[in-house]
């Protein structure tokens, strides 16, 4: 897989933007839940007051407070007392409380000093606890209860005389000693509760404070919902823009990814020779350069997302956790993600041996539906539809039950873990519910946790979903490798020779044998011959004689395994192969043309040949009879492989278009098979006026073919048993004379 993504750097730009997306999408994403508990803890409970630290407090307030404080002039000294003229700062805390009309009444009340944040939360540690006695003391049951304790032994008129006084006025007239054991018990109180529920009671005591100087609580809490909620739309907003861009960007590099997969499968698969063709076979090698590569576009779409995304949200979400004030639940983490692990360990072990097969079976139920497709005529013919139809049922139904398998326990997986998911969900909540009810938990923050915990589940959700894909897509990968590694068995050379301009069209075959890849014996033996330019050299035999495979190795679609095969004085192993292809114009035995215009297919060697080129290679070929017969001429239409005109148009395209190549060499591999013998004898007669100064190699079966030619190489068993003239042959070489007999007369053949 790994040697896949190099491709990538073609596109590391996009991926280093995607990337910092990711971070930005992750970053905004873990902010929201802070402000869901804000806006529980801070802007619903705690009336939009964000912490313990009054910023505005009336001088009676501020007294009462240091009155509690075992230190009053730490906190006292963070205070300044409004005087007529207020300063920029304290211009500020006035408008934000009680609006920039109202005025202050000199010497009665305080405004909080500009303190940095370390400054502030040593404040807000020393002033919490005397803000909470103050709260509870001044309570009216807690003061009646300690009037009640005060009085319980005297006289009904100094109970009268008590009752009447404020508790403040009642603790300031006792003694140090008694007012310590007074204020012990609910300062005991305060210690035992969690930092978050003390903030939070404090919080309340605050609200009435800033009441007490005249501030709308109700507008403090509703601009804070409000500021808090605008922010988290605008961290949303961040989130969803991050996510569009990440998507987009994403889906731009897996196409370019799999245009660049493609493009070099395809060069690869250009460069093949015959041998690797086979080996892969043409099932395969389209298979791998669409489905397996799409395999691989579809994974690179969400690979980022999981890849950076999930590891940030997950680590994020959990580290968050444990760095909040209250990660007792931490736990309940732990549980999540090893049930998610064991459940997704699982399916991965029983799935992935499966995906390597599906690519298999896809590779044959191409290759069978291929076969099928191309053989039509012939299972009409032999009337073995239902032969046929039962193979590729096989192979289809093998692929289905494949198909079945994975899907079966890759569908499994997603409601597992919405089990798990809504389970752990149920367990934050009854867990929570209860630390609610005992004081040391508040609900923003249980909610924050639940809104943690599903990211970090919905994490390892999206890695889940990440690992369906990523066994097929690893299989699919090492096929593309497979491809992209293999080296061409037929490859040019460092360093190349030319042509001798001295032995143009010159052909020469040196002592050469030839095997099959794998074969077990030699297709061709010793074979020693030499075709001159302006003469025609013919190849006859039996079937399987090795005709063929001897054209074949003169453009050097196969090596020769021993000896030399020299093209103008040169071994065509030491040219480059675009060189050598230069000079030769090959018709094969099966006629091939490609989708385009009668046009495109002729001038297929140069598409900026000229038309009088074109109609005159045409009019050898004894092509311009039936294009002229056409509405559109040489711009008729031409369906794939030629299927929209008969065998015999076929061929005589495929030898027009080697004649308007025109090269120093011509090879005709029984390309005239499908010609009635008067085309047959016309085009050799036309194509002898065109070819006198080139060489002509002709592979025939019929006898007729090669009757005037200059030199005729007799075949059996892959060697020579003849070379001569047809008139040699026939006196001298009892092969060719048994193959001219079976197809001509005596009298036809001249003797």
């Amino acid at each position: 897989m790994l040697k896949v993504l190099k491709n990538l750097k073609n596109s590391i730009f996009a991926v280093i933007i995607i990337i910092i997306l990711l971070c930005i999408q992750a970053a905004t994403d873990l902010a929201l839940p802070d402000y869901t508990s804000k806006i529980v803890n801070e802007g619903i409970q705690s009336g939009g007051i964000e912490n313990a630290v009054p910023e505005i407090i009336s001088k009676q307030d501020l007294d009462t407070i240091l009155f509690f404080a075992e230190n009053p002039e730490e906190i006292q000294e963070n205070y300044e007392l409004v005087g007529s003229n207020l300063t920029k700062h304290q211009e500020q805390i006035k408008t934000k409380y009680l609006g920039k009309e109202a005025s202050l009444e000199e010497g009665k009340t305080y405004i909080l000093k500009d303190l940095d944040d370390e400054t502030l939360e040593n404040l807000e540690n020393k002033i919490l606890t005397p803000i909470m006695e103050m709260a509870a003391i001044t309570n009216e049951e807690t003061a009646n209860k300690i009037k009640e304790n005060l009085t319980q032994n005297l006289p009904e008129e100094q109970k009268q005389q008590i009752n009447n006084l404020g508790v403040l006025e009642i603790l300031e007239g006792l003694s140090k000693q008694e007012k310590e054991a007074i204020l012990n018990q609910f300062t005991q109180q305060v210690l035992e509760m969690s930092d978050s529920i003390k903030e939070q009671a404090a919080i309340t005591e605050v609200k009435q404070i800033y009441a007490n100087v005249g501030a709308d609580t109700d507008k403090i809490q509703n601009d804070y919902i409000l500021k808090s909620g605008f922010q988290m739309l605008g961290i949303a907003l961040i989130s969803m823009v991050s996510a569009v861009l990440i998507m987009l960007l994403s889906s731009r590099v897996a196409a370019k990814l799999g245009k660049t997969l493609r493009e070099k499968v395809f060069k690869k698969v250009i460069r093949f020779s015959n041998a690797e063709l086979t080996e892969f076979s043409t099932a395969s090698l389209i298979t791998r350069s669409t489905n397996d590569i799409q395999q691989i576009q579809q994974l690179i779409t969400l690979l980022f997302r999981v890849v950076v995304y999930a590891p940030i949200i997950g680590i994020g979400g959990f580290v968050k956790v444990l760095t909040s004030a209250d990660n007792s639940m931490a736990w309940i983490i732990g549980i999540a993600i090893l049930a998610i692990l064991f459940v997704v360990g699982t399916l991965f072990a029983i799935a992935m041996p499966k995906f390597k097969k599906l690519q298999d079976l896809i590779d044959k139920l191409n290759e069978v539906s291929r076969e099928i497709l191309t053989g039509i005529p012939v299972i009409r013919a032999f009337n073995t539809e239902k032969k046929e139809e039962k193979r590729f049922d096989m192979a289809n139904k093998d692929l289905m039950k494949s198909n079945i398998f994975v899907n079966r326990a890759m569908s499994m997986m997603m409601p597992l873990l919405m089990l798990i998911m809504n389970s752990i969900t149920i367990l934050i909540v009854w867990v929570g519910g209860h630390n609610v009810d005992q004081g040391v938990m508040q609900v923003g923050d249980m909610m924050a946790f639940i809104q943690y915990t599903m990211q970090i589940v919905m994490a390892f959700l999206m890695i889940s979903m990440i690992s369906i894909m990523l066994p097929r897509a690893e299989v699919s990968a090492r096929r593309i490798n497979e491809v992209l590694e293999t080296e061409p068995s037929i490859k040019d050379k460092k360093e190349l020779k030319k042509f001798d301009e001295t032995k143009k069209g010159l052909v020469e075959f040196k002592n050469v044998s030839f095997r099959y890849p794998d074969a077990d014996t030699e297709i061709l033996e010793d074979i020693n011959f030499t075709a001159e330019p302006g003469k025609t050299t013919a190849i006859i035999g039996s079937t399987g004689s090795g005709k063929s495979t001897i054209v074949n190795l003169i453009p050097r679609f196969y090596d020769v395994t021993e000896g030399e095969l020299c093209i103008d004085g040169v071994n065509i192993k030491d040219v480059s192969q675009k060189d050598l292809r230069d000079i030769i114009g090959f018709v094969p035995q099966k006629g091939i043309l490609f989708s385009g215009t009668i046009e495109s297919n002729i001038k297929y060697a140069d598409e900026n040949m000229s038309d009088e080129r074109m109609i005159d290679a045409a009019s050898i070929a004894q092509a311009t009879e039936f294009i002229e017969e056409k509405e559109e001429k040489y711009k008729s239409p031409i369906s794939q492989g030629g299927g929209n005109v008969s065998g015999g148009q076929k061929q005589r395209l495929s030898i027009a278009r080697a004649i308007a190549k025109d090269p120093e060499i011509f090879v005709f591999d029984d390309s005239f098979s499908a010609l009635d013998f008067k085309t047959d004898s016309k085009l050799r007669e036309e194509l002898s006026k065109k070819t006198k100064n080139k060489t002509v190699i002709i592979v025939a079966q019929r006898i007729s073919t090669i009757l005037n030619a200059d030199q005729i190489i007799v075949l059996e068993e892959g060697k020579i048993v003849g070379i001569g003239t047809h008139d040699e042959l026939m006196k001298n070489n009892e092969t060719y004379r048994q193959i001219a007999l079976s197809q001509l007369s005596e009298k036809e053949l001249g003797g």
